[in-house]
């Protein structure tokens, strides 16, 4: 990152997505934090009504407040940014979900590109051996599998749980669990990354004990249990029954799913596994029509709508998390209806835990990127970077049509 002095200014840009992020690149704290151990840099956050930090506790920590941000170099925020809101000829750091061509984000990107704004997305930050270095997913398994497992309560009225968004923090979480004592029931978990990591941190507050995929599948329980598949378990190979990550990704048409068993063993289906356009699904709506299709409840926290869960047919909200949906007409419903699975699909999941989330990104985002965005050149930098100096760089060159069409269709 070149600037003209030495003095590098940052801004924390407010969330103008509708509906409104809450949650914020940096915490008070951890601004304050960088401002005593990095001289040379500068922070500025732009007021916001809605961020999880208000904008007292950030000029309590010292750091300044102002709507215009026009002086920084490089702007940090969470969500797309409106094309209307984007300064020309700055460097962002956003969720910009563009790389897998969304359609809803084409004209912000080519607004990008006009603007000659550098564009640094945090989904394609990613450590030497390719993992992730920023995300929510944590966060995003702990309130989907408390979700879950509330969906579930209500459904069967055998208990029931307070939302989590009502929760100040974690911590406030975590003392609601006390003395919480639930039925025998039998939950299963796809999945293996953050996500995953989240929804086994609820299971191991409740005390929820784990059991191995084979048992699962033949045993009964007296007390609450869950199993966990990961992709290894879920995919193998038609031709020799094996599994190979690289080959998978490459290839998943050649793969074929072995979830249909856990249909028939599983009270709760928490879904963290990961999904894009060729994976197989976990099951088809005519295994759902089934009189022995056993699960009432899906928390889609991966939340692709028809991708891994069929019946997964849109978003939900925080306010209203759950809708049912008809075994039969494949129809939207009320939830807790005889004929219908009721789903669980917030994509927003990590908004119910705002500031706990916020910590987590900001600790990753200093550890392993903050120093790197302030260098002349980074690898690491560049590599996530998908617009700069009005074109689209040469790892993303792919996007050129995705661009282009959104040209000529105005």
């Amino acid at each position: 990152m070149q600037v003209t002095d030495s003095t590098i200014h940052i801004g924390l840009i407010r969330e103008e997505k509708i509906p409104h992020d809450n949650r914020a690149a940096f915490t008070p704290q951890q601004c304050q934090w960088i401002l005593q151990n990095y001289p040379h840099v500068q922070i500025t956050v732009q007021p916001s009504p809605h961020r999880c930090f208000t904008d007292s506790e950030y000029t309590q920590a010292g750091i300044p407040l102002a709507e215009d941000l026009s002086h920084c170099h490089i702007l940090l925020g969470i969500k797309e940014v409106p094309q209307e809101k984007l300064l020309p000829g700055k460097t962002y750091l956003f969720f910009s979900h563009t790389k897998k061509q969304q359609p809803n984000n084409q004209a912000m990107l080519q607004h990008i590109i006009d603007q000659h704004i550098t564009l640094v997305d945090y989904e394609c930050l990613v450590h030497e051996d390719g993992q992730r270095i920023l995300g929510f997913g944590f966060f995003a398994g702990v309130v989907g599998a408390h979700n879950g497992l509330l969906a579930y309560g209500k459904r069967t009225g055998l208990f029931t749980y307070r939302p989590v968004h009502t929760c100040h923090d974690l911590q406030e979480l975590i003392k609601h669990y006390f003395g919480i004592k639930l039925p025998p029931l039998k939950i299963v978990i796809t999945g293996s990354g953050r996500v995953a990591a989240g929804i086994l941190e609820v299971m191991g507050m409740l005390g929820i004990k784990y059991i191995t995929p084979e048992e699962f599948l033949i045993n009964s329980y007296a007390y609450p249990v869950y199993t966990q598949l990961k992709a290894g378990e879920l995919y193998l190979r038609r031709s020799d029954k094996t599994y190979s990550r690289d080959d998978f990704h490459t290839s998943p048409e050649n793969y074929e799913c072995r979830f249909l068993p856990y249909v028939t063993a599983s009270d709760i289906l928490m879904n963290g596994i990961y999904w894009e356009e060729g994976i197989a699904p976990l099951f088809s709506w005519n295994d759902l029509a089934k009189d022995n299709f056993r699960i009432q409840v899906i928390a889609d926290i991966t939340d692709d709508t028809n991708g891994s869960i069929p019946c997964n047919l849109g978003d939900s909200t925080i306010a209203d998390p759950v809708y049912g949906v008809d075994r039969i007409s494949r129809e939207r419903t009320a939830p807790g209806l005889s004929r219908s699975i009721d789903m669980m699909c917030v994509s927003n999941l990590p908004n119910e835990l705002p500031r706990d989330a916020s910590q987590y990104f900001g600790d990753q985002l200093m550890k392993y990127v903050f120093e790197e965005l302030l260098q002349p050149y980074s690898t690491t930098i560049e590599n996530a970077t998908i617009a700069k100096n009005g074109q689209l760089t040469e790892r993303f060159a792919y996007l050129e049509g995705y661009v282009q069409d959104r040209v000529s269709g105005q």
